[in-house]
């Protein structure tokens, strides 16, 4: 995984690559820590966040009665939006200031976690919300200082924000993802208990995977942090600094664990095995990603959720038309890693074999075919939507998609080839659909 692929390749390359993790625990029944974390962390009022579905589930009772039990006040804000959007985030930030709390405890998926990560952010060092927006959509602005500690619970096998700076949301004026990302941004510590995905939907635990599975397939095969140019000062090197031997180890595992349990977690929720292993391997993908940075897949995705008029998809919350945002991510997929296989064959043949793909007879030029087709087996497998048709879009959306994405320059610009707007009208195209 190391030799030739991390040779400097440029003039004022970057010759180092930085590791940065959450401080993780993970293991059957951990939520029950939570208490005892928020009490070593000097918390004595913390903001809860999570959405009503969860505390139905029971999952958030078992993290109150923690706090409870280690003299821990607590605000409960539990009305998160499920795909977060600008106002959201607005509304979760005015609740975490008028609260006046000491630290944030994230109990739910992505959305959750981001949220609190927003509402941490914009609370302790408020500005216009656009500051901290990633440019150019917003300004860039560096976030000033650390935030106050924050406790993330995921609850779903799949974002990986728990180990992660980055926050994702909605802009609802130009209806688009976009999101803010710095490593100030990374929970102070993360509670990973995978018995909390028995409790998840066939459609949720699919959509989730294959966030986790691009997750480790866009690191592993980024843009190389030997190729990028190097940052002005060391603590301006980004989180999204390209593959790297470290975010390597966790994609590997991540893809073989894919390979060995998704179909089986997502078809049998009484797989206690294969559902405990798909969380592990979010987490270690989650790590990997928050060390590499995603790429095309990802940046495409936004707008595939920002732009869409009618797809309810089954599991989720009925009423506002949504594409979950790991759905949002592998109807692109399968068409990227065809179009950057030239650039890298022997880490798509990596990926592939890894996710169970018989490789033995492919060489170079079948490298994109190969993973491809595999990503499109296990889609089938756990019923996902057959491509960008599958979730509401045709041909004659490509435009507009091209124009919603074509900003994520952070995540284009991580691909391993230079991607352009006619680029990604290709890439779109061949999205389309699959079978």
């Amino acid at each position: 995984m190391m030799c030739r692929h991390y040779e400097i390749g440029m003039d004022g390359a970057d010759t180092a690559f930085s590791v940065d993790a959450s401080n993780v625990t993970f293991g059957a029944g951990c939520l029950n820590e939570a208490g005892e974390i928020a009490k070593s962390l000097g918390i004595k009022r913390i903001a809860l966040f999570t959405d009503q579905g969860l505390v139905d589930a029971g999952h958030v009772s078992r993290v109150v009665d923690s706090l409870k039990e280690a003299g821990v006040d607590i605000a409960m804000y539990d009305t998160v939006r499920v795909e977060p959007t600008d106002e959201s985030f607005k509304a979760a930030t005015k609740f975490a200031v008028d609260a006046k709390v000491d630290g944030f405890i994230s109990v739910g998926g992505g959305s959750v976690i981001d949220t609190a990560k927003a509402a941490n952010l914009y609370a302790t060092h408020p500005a216009e919300f656009l500051a901290y927006v990633n440019a150019p959509i917003g300004l860039g602005t560096p976030v000033p200082g650390p935030l106050k500690p924050h406790i993330a619970c995921p609850t779903t096998s799949g974002t990986g924000s728990e180990c992660t700076g980055i926050a994702v949301f909605d802009l609802l004026d130009m209806k688009a993802k976009t999101g803010i990302a710095s490593k100030m941004l990374r929970p102070t510590r993360a509670l990973i208990d995978p018995e909390v995905t028995m409790t998840l939907p066939p459609n949720v635990v699919a959509s989730s995977a294959f966030d986790v599975l691009s997750h480790a397939l866009e690191s592993y095969t980024a843009r190389p942090y030997t190729q990028r140019p190097a940052a002005a000062s060391p603590s301006l090197r980004p989180s999204s600094q390209g593959a790297n031997p470290w975010s390597d180890l966790g994609c590997a595992e991540a893809l073989r664990l894919l390979g060995d349990y998704l179909v089986r977690a997502v078809n049998d929720d009484t797989d206690v095995e294969a559902r405990h292993q798909l969380m592990w391997a979010s987490t270690l993908a989650g790590i990997a990603f928050g060390n590499a940075g995603c790429h095309a897949p990802h940046g495409m995705s936004y707008s595939v959720s920002g732009l869409c008029e009618h797809f309810q998809p089954e599991g989720y919350p009925m009423g506002a038309p949504m594409v979950p945002h790991g759905m949002s991510v592998i109807v692109n997929s399968p068409s990227v890693f065809r179009t950057t296989a030239p650039q890298t064959p022997d880490r798509h043949l990596d990926g592939a074999r890894w996710l169970g793909a018989d490789v033995a007879d492919a060489g170079d030029a079948e490298a994109g075919e190969v993973l491809s087709d595999r990503i499109i087996e296990l889609m089938k497998a756990t019923n996902m939507p057959n491509g960008l048709q599958g979730v509401g879009y045709g041909a004659s959306d490509i435009d507009a998609l091209v124009e919603g994405s074509i900003k994520q320059r952070r995540l284009l610009d991580n691909a391993p080839m230079n991607i352009d707007e006619e680029v990604l009208a290709g890439l779109y195209a061949g999205a389309v659909s699959y079978w």
